[in-house]
């Protein structure tokens, strides 16, 4: 039942590209809308079982804050999906778990072994491979800043983790840290709209109906049901099941979108799966302590 429930949450997070495509909005305006329609919802979920959440004042203040970077990293996220598509922009911010590994071994001290060194190199042989290398035929209007972008939304993602994980370090109902995290990120998405010169809150109803899907659909279901369910595997499975999500993400931008990546953007992106697969399984079996993720989107990923 919970790799059921995992497996469910991740499919759902899979469509968060898909909605954000289809509304046509500005990257800011695609966030704010995401927490602005997902915190009602929340709030209902969380005072239900508000007397569960045994978290300190800091931790209260760390879910907050966590989304503070959620914000940019989607605010990145979304610039990136414009610029090549749903399904490359879905794979790129899985790169995030080099940047986790890499702040776990300064926190802890700990040196990398030589093979996960390696695997890093190839994680980022097949980010450059994603970009088309300049080649004709590569899928995006402009995929080098896209893949840029999409490799940026992957830090702040791991940022965001890494925060995330210290705000909720027991099996607290998820609802709570993720409602905090999502007032954060609300507030993150208006302090950004400057940088956004297309930001308006403005849009049309069709587009409001597609951001209502994403926040519903990704946010809350898709969430608290990985949320839920994660946390009760072997970390081992938690990263083989996430990497479903952006092989969800491919499929939907080729069936919806007629998104057709280049041989090399192809190579690239199985390249940055399998090596994220590889990476995340031997820091598994290492024992890192490092905090693993979905991206979300939303966990996303993205992520």
């Amino acid at each position: 039942m919970v790799h059921f429930l995992a497996l469910l949450g991740v499919l759902s997070i899979s469509f968060s590209a898909v909605f954000i495509r289809l509304a046509r909005v500005s990257p800011v305006a695609a966030t704010f809308y995401r927490a602005a329609y997902a915190i009602p919802v929340l709030v209902v979920i969380s005072l239900a079982r508000r007397r569960q959440d045994v978290r300190t004042r800091r931790e209260h203040l760390l879910a907050f804050v966590s989304g503070l970077f959620l914000a940019v990293d989607l605010d990145l996220w979304h610039e990136s999906i414009a610029l090549v598509g749903a399904g490359l922009g879905t794979v790129l911010p899985n790169v995030q778990i080099v940047f986790v590994a890499i702040v776990a071994w300064l926190k802890l001290g700990e040196r990398p072994r030589a093979r996960t060194i390696v695997m890093i190199g190839v994680v980022l042989a097949g980010v450059a491979l994603t970009s088309g290398l300049g080649r004709a035929g590569a899928y995006g209007t402009n995929p080098g800043r896209g893949v840029a972008l999409g490799v940026a939304a992957g830090v702040f993602y791991a940022i965001f983790l890494i925060v995330f994980r210290a705000s909720n370090h027991g099996l607290v109902p998820p609802a709570e840290p993720l409602l905090e995290a999502t007032v954060g990120m609300a507030i993150g998405a208006l302090l950004s709209a400057g940088l956004d010169p297309q930001f308006t809150l403005a849009v049309s109803r069709q587009a409001h109906l597609w951001l209502l899907a994403l926040a519903l659909v990704s946010q809350v279901i898709g969430w608290l049901l990985i949320a839920t369910a994660l946390p009760r595997l072997p970390s081992v499975e938690t990263s083989v099941l996430l990497l479903v999500q952006p092989v969800f993400a491919i499929a939907w931008g080729v069936l919806f979108f007629a998104e057709r990546l280049s041989s090399v953007q192809w190579i690239g992106s199985a390249i940055v799966l399998a090596g994220v697969a590889v990476l995340s399984m031997t820091l598994a079996s290492e024992n890192t302590k490092v905090p693993y993720s979905g991206t979300l989107e939303f966990v996303t990923p993205e992520p």
